[in-house]
Order: C-alpha cells, then structure tokens, then sequence
C-alpha cells in the first residue's frame, strides 16, 4: 500500500493545494512549451518538472523515493535523467517567462505608481568540488571564502520591488581561461539552445550579464535600474546596460585604472574625491559630484556619491547612478534593494539544496536543476508576500517541509502497537492486567535502545 501517514492531513492537503495552484495560476505547462520544453508522446514534461519540484518538500531524494518505492513516480529514472539533459530546452527562457507572469498577475497590480522596480546582478558560488568530470568545470576564485574551488559562477539577474525578490534567469559561468577549466564541453549540434548555453558559460561575466537583461528586457519585466557591485562596474558596462534601456546604480571601485571625466578632465575616483571639500556632521554622505562617462567617444552623464564605509569608519564608497535627476539620498535607498540578492543566494543553498541536489555531470542537467530551485523560490517569496505568516523565507520553507513530511517510523509503531491493544480489548475477552502483562513481555523481549524509544509519556 503506497500511502503515508501524515502528521496533519489538514494541513498536508492545504499545502498540497498551494502548489498545485501556482502551478495552475501561472500556467507551467505553457511556460514549459514556450521554453521548448515538451514532449510528442510518452510523460510529459510538466509531470517530470513537478515530480522534481516537489522532491525537496517531501525531504527526500529521486534516489530514496526509488529506494524505498515509496511515493515514487510512474515513469523510470532514466525518463528523469534525459528530460534533465534535453539539449533544445531553454530554462532562461523559462524562468524568465514564469517571473514575468508573477510579476504582472500577482505583484504589479497591488504595487503602487510610484514605486521603484529594480532589476539586481551578481554572482554566487555553485559548488562541485567532489567531482572533477563535471562538463566545463572550472577553477573559481571564492570572493566570500577567499580560495579557489571547483565548481562554477552562477551569474544570476533577480527583480525586486523592495518587498519581493523573484530570481528571473542565470547561467552557470565557467571560464574564459582554458587553464582554468578542467574539463571542455561537449560536442553539440550548434543549432541548438544547449550549444549557445555552452558558449555563453565560457564568456566574461559582463557579457553574460547583458544577454540576461536583454532576455529580460524582451519579457517585459517592469524595471527602471539595473543595481549591481563594484565587480561588473565599468564604464563599458554602464553605456552598455544604458543602451538596453536601463539606468544603473552600482556600487565602483576606487581603482586608478578607472578614469571618469570631471572638469574636463579624465581622472579616477580618489582624485575627484581628493579636489573637493566634504560635508561634515552625521549626513548619509561625504561627497556628490557630476562626471561624464566616456566610453570610445560616447558620453553619459552620471551622478557619483561618496558615502561613509560603516565597517571601516576612515574609508568611503562610490556609488554611481545614470539617473542624475536622483537625489543623493534616493540613490543610497535604492541601491539599498542589492541586498535582496544576497538573502535568495542564502535560502537557496540553506534551504533548497541548490547544487547538492543535483549530482549529474552534464552541464544541461545542472542548468535544469537552477531552473527548479529558482521556480521553488519563486512560490515561496510569493507565499510569504500573500499570507498574513511573518516568519522568515527560510522558516516558511521548513513549515512547508515540515507539514508534508511523513511521521517517524517510531511514531507509526506506536500508534500501531496502541490500535493493536485497542483491538485485543474490543475483540478478545481478556483482562486488562492481562494485556499489560503481554505488552510487557513484548516490550522486555525488544532491544534497550528502541525500548527506550517506543516508552510511551
């Protein structure tokens, strides 16, 4: 009999009926086709993608679902695994779409006029330092851990109104230095999505970026700045995200290799900051000065604002914006929303197993899986904005787990060993000392540390 006994069936149903209509009020399936991903006959792939979406709610791998050949799935492993490598699947495509349905049908109506959309940048770690025949796997540096690990940059481009972050689409970086990359990627038709994967992961980031905004951009997604840190800030990136059609707000470094034009005169950040005078007081910033960025004879105006490093009370920070019309302290709010990222890359590896989950070493299987993780997010940040709960996105997701996980082999014996007493005394005329004395002699026959398990309060 392939049924779980369930701690609350109330609320295992409820939850079951959350998933099933975000899956419904969004349309998955469609999104799937108009990712290409889709099936002429056999299962099709919306009964695979769910089947994988709900794995990380019921706290159990494919593997121990096959295992234990409990609630696994009408179609074989290997249906799984070949849905995963599909070369003509687009899962930027996909992620893209199903963010931009979110935003419009449930998020865009309750917002405001005047509320500022911003679309965020950065990269995080996807580890995969106990295999070394993973496709394209490279050497990184690990800006947060400071050393290299084997794995790969996962590039990701989020939206976020201020009070919800949606991931909107990613690609998984390798290198551009060959040197650096353990393995190359396999041969591929060059017609399909899967060989253009392959080559924009061997790309720079700054590269990689601009092909996910311009994806964003097709979709419509509602945004007015693109925010991003000192890593991808230069002055090709801003006349870049420019001519997408996005102002920017970044954070940059104070390197002397990066000159802006100031009073007619191309110099690098430190100099601006040292040829004019400071506010002084307890103001938000030090600093506010008009520069041109220049770029192979192109010109945009920006706006950059010295602010006090909290962390290290003798420095500062530069921020830029291309919006000049902003005021100094809008500036520092909006750039305030970068944040966002940084808790979605922590939930997604605290809580949704992102890059533990997926042991294949095929590069499509592993940009499959970053699809799913971002679609689970997605569901949870848009629980959490829907529902009156004011717990953590983490604690939302470990309620979730929590209430449709299966009781504990323990706690099913009990309640067996407590029905079969209940049957003796309705079905059998026997005393009650009686049956104690049997349950007794069970319970000493049983080994001391289930014993002591079993022990009812």
């Amino acid at each position: 009999m392939n049924k779980s006994i369930t701690q609350d069936n109330q609320n295992d149903n409820q939850i079951s009926k959350s998933i099933r209509r975000f899956f419904t009020r969004f349309h998955l399936s469609s999104a799937l086709k108009t990712a290409n991903a889709y099936k002429k006959k056999g299962i099709s792939a919306a009964l695979i993608f769910q089947y994988l979406f709900l794995l990380i709610f019921s706290n159990r791998s494919m593997y121990m679902n096959l295992l234990i050949g409990k609630d696994s799935p009408d179609f074989a492993k290997d249906t799984v695994y070949r849905f995963m490598k599909m070369l003509q699947i687009n899962w930027i495509r996909f992620t893209t779409v199903l963010s931009s349905r979110i935003i419009r049908d449930a998020i865009a109506p309750l917002d405001s006029a005047d509320r500022v959309n911003v679309l965020i940048i950065d990269d995080s770690m996807f580890e995969r330092n106990r295999s070394k025949k993973v496709e394209l796997l490279a050497k990184v540096y690990d800006h947060a851990k400071h050393c290299y690990k084997f794995g790969f940059r996962m590039l990701t481009l989020g939206w976020s109104d201020g009070s919800t972050f949606l991931p909107v689409n990613s690609v998984l970086l390798s290198t551009e230095n060959k040197k650096n990359r353990i393995n190359e990627a396999k041969e591929t038709d060059k017609r399909t999505v899967g060989y253009k994967r392959r080559m924009l992961a061997v790309k720079k980031g700054t590269i990689a970026m601009l092909e996910l905004l311009k994806s964003a951009k097709k979709a419509g997604i509602p945004a007015k700045y693109v925010l991003f840190d000192s890593w991808f800030s230069s002055p090709s990136s801003l006349h870049a995200v420019k001519e997408i059609g996005y102002d920017v707000i970044a954070m940059v470094k104070k390197t002397p290799k990066m000159f802006f034009r100031y009073n007619s005169e191309d110099m690098p950040l430190t100099t601006i900051y040292k040829k004019n005078r400071k506010r002084r007081g307890r103001s938000r910033y030090l600093l506010s000065v008009m520069v041109d960025v220049v770029k192979e004879g192109k010109t945009i105006p920006a706006k950059v604002v010295y602010i006090r490093n909290k962390n290290k009370r003798k420095e500062y920070l530069c921020l830029i914006s291309t919006d000049v019309s902003l005021s100094e302290e809008e500036i520092i709010r909006i750039y305030g929303k970068r944040w966002d990222i940084e808790v979605f890359f922590k939930v997604c590896k605290s809580y949704l197993n992102l890059s533990k989950e997926c042991r294949s070493l095929s590069y499509d299987a592993m940009t499959a899986h970053t699809a799913i993780v971002f679609t689970r997010y997605m569901m949870l940040s848009l629980e959490n904005r829907e529902s009156n709960d004011t717990r953590s996105m983490g604690e939302l997701f470990l309620y979730f787990s929590d209430e449709m996980s299966d009781i504990t082999w323990i706690q099913a014996f009990q309640i067996l060993l407590q029905m079969f007493r209940t049957l003796l005394v309705d079905q059998i005329d026997i005393s009650d000392e009686k049956i104690d004395e049997l349950v007794k002699a069970f319970m000493d026959a049983i080994p001391a540390l289930l014993k002591s398990k079993l022990q009812v309060a």
